[in-house]
């Protein structure tokens, strides 16, 4: 269950790095079709299944561009962008939004996956760190305040989100800040679980660390347009609660070049 190391055995596992959207929460296709939904009600009421469009178009355009170029970008950033496509004061409507509704309301896909918090727990029953490292361009304050209400806010050692980097997955500095993070010096040390080969598999693998690829069997997942999905993964799970399963089997010595566990 893990790659083969030449001149010893791989390093004993240190911390556990976890992708967010897709893994653990389910995967979505649109990040903030009901926020642009609510934005255009606020904007046009009148208009606001064809200003729901285009505000998901931009969205769309937004990330292809940033993920493309592998820079990371800020909501910020989009609500400029979105405010110059449709030629109204998009920023200004989310405020108001999200003054006069919880985040939680419109963000249902936000939810955890239910394996996640027992997951979470039983990592940290084997005395691994526990962190976090997602591609976004919401706020830090939105992410707290999803996992708090999922009650695995505290189960992280640390929090990386790449609104706060120059460069987002698979770029190896987002890697190595998640790694730096939680103090773990060989990046051999630590395992990224996620759900895109690219992204998560193939840029882990990139700087080093241990990987599991969380598919569904449906086949992999591009990040971008154009991304390749060649990422090999060392396990592969069906399920988040299949992971122990993989880290016990690292840890009493049953490696293998690849695995699948249900």
């Amino acid at each position: 269950m893990g790659r083969p190391v030449i001149g010893g055995e791989p390093p004993v596992v240190e911390a556990v790095v976890f992708d967010w959207g897709g893994t653990l929460t389910p995967f979505h296709d649109v990040d903030l079709l009901d926020l642009w939904r609510m934005v255009a009600l606020d904007l046009a009421p009148g208009d606001a299944r064809e200003l729901t469009r285009a505000l998901e178009g931009s969205e769309q355009r937004w990330w292809a561009t940033t993920g493309a170029s592998g820079r990371s970008g800020t909501v910020t950033e989009l609500l400029a962008v979105a405010s110059v496509a449709v030629g109204l004061d998009v920023a200004g409507a989310v405020h108001r939004v999200a003054a006069r509704h919880d985040l939680c309301a419109w963000t249902p896909h936000t939810v955890c996956d239910p394996d996640a918090l027992l997951a979470l727990h039983l990592v940290r029953t084997r005395g691994l760190r526990i962190g976090l490292l997602t591609n976004t361009h919401w706020p830090r304050s939105w992410h707290s305040r999803w996992l708090a209400r999922d009650g695995i806010l505290d189960l992280f050692d640390a929090r990386v989100y790449t609104n706060d980097l120059p460069f987002s997955k698979p770029h190896p500095d987002a890697f190595h800040a998640a790694l730096a993070s939680l103090g773990v010096r060989d990046p051999g040390a630590a395992v990224f679980v996620g759900d895109r080969p690219a992204s998560d598999i193939a840029g882990a693998r990139g700087v080093g660390m241990r990987t599991v690829l969380l598919s569904d069997g449906a086949g992999p997942r591009s990040g971008v347009p154009g991304e390749s999905c060649d990422g090999r993964a060392d396990a592969v799970i069906g399920r988040l609660g299949r992971l122990l399963g993989v880290l016990d089997g690292w840890a009493a010595g049953r490696r293998r070049p690849f695995s699948r566990a249900g």
